[in-house]
């Protein structure tokens, strides 16, 4: 019984491992300036968002001509972004689920399924 146990905890340690590494590769790789590229979502395409190592963003959008700049925090949790944008006096937070992310393309699914791809800016 105590072997059943060991092997059981071994294999729970093993998944739990594979996960955290998951976590710290897509939390490595999002840092840096992503361009939108493709937009369904909120952001219009050219638009930017940068990912700080430090768990800092900030984001440039560009509509009408204009372009509107928010800074905020972000935590990356497995396939999972949280971000707490600051505009004005309120606080924005928001779930996005990473659907791709190379090092080169990323693509975000908001709440209601919209997909926004960014390429990685050089």
């Amino acid at each position: 019984m105590k072997v059943v146990c060991a092997a059981a905890l071994g294999v729970v340690m093993v998944a739990f491992a594979g996960t955290a590494k998951a976590q710290d590769d897509n939390a490595k790789k999002l840092i840096g300036v992503w361009i939108v590229d493709k937009a369904s979502g909120d952001l219009p395409a050219g638009s930017s968002v940068e990912f700080t190592k430090d768990g800092k963003l900030s984001a440039v959008i560009k509509a009408d001509g204009k372009e509107i700049k928010f800074e905020g925090t972000y935590k990356v949790e497995k396939d999972k972004i949280n971000v707490e944008l600051k505009i004005e006096t309120e606080t924005i937070k928001e779930t996005v689920t990473i659907k791709k992310l190379t090092d080169e393309v990323l693509e975000l699914e908001d709440k209601d399924k919209k997909v926004d791809s960014f390429k990685k800016k050089k």
